[in-house]
C-alpha cells in the first residue's frame, strides 16, 4: 500500500501534445505533456532518417576505414 500524502498526483488520461495537437493520452502526473518529438514524427519511425554530418566526422570515419572516395573531396 502506498503511503497518504507523500505521492504526485495521478492523471491517467494526460494529454502529450506536440505542435499545437494532442497526439495521445498517458498515465502521468501532469496533466498536460508538450513535447517536440514523439514517435509519429521521429525520423526513425516515420523512415526520413537522415545522417547529420557534424563536424566532418562522417568523413573522417570513412578515411580512417579506407572507405572514402577522393574524388568527392575535389570541390574543397
Amino acid at each position: 500500500m502506498a503511503k497518504e500524502g507523500i505521492h504526485p498526483q495521478w492523471y491517467p488520461d494526460a494529454k502529450v501534445i506536440c505542435n499545437g495537437e494532442v497526439v495521445m493520452t498517458v498515465g502521468a502526473t501532469q496533466p498536460e505533456l508538450h513535447v517536440d518529438v514523439w514517435s509519429g514524427n521521429h525520423p526513425f519511425y516515420t523512415g526520413n532518417q537522415k545522417i547529420i554530418d557534424t563536424e566532418g566526422r562522417v568523413d573522417r570515419f570513412l578515411r580512417k576505414y579506407g572507405m572514402f572516395d577522393d574524388s568527392e573531396d575535389e570541390g574543397k
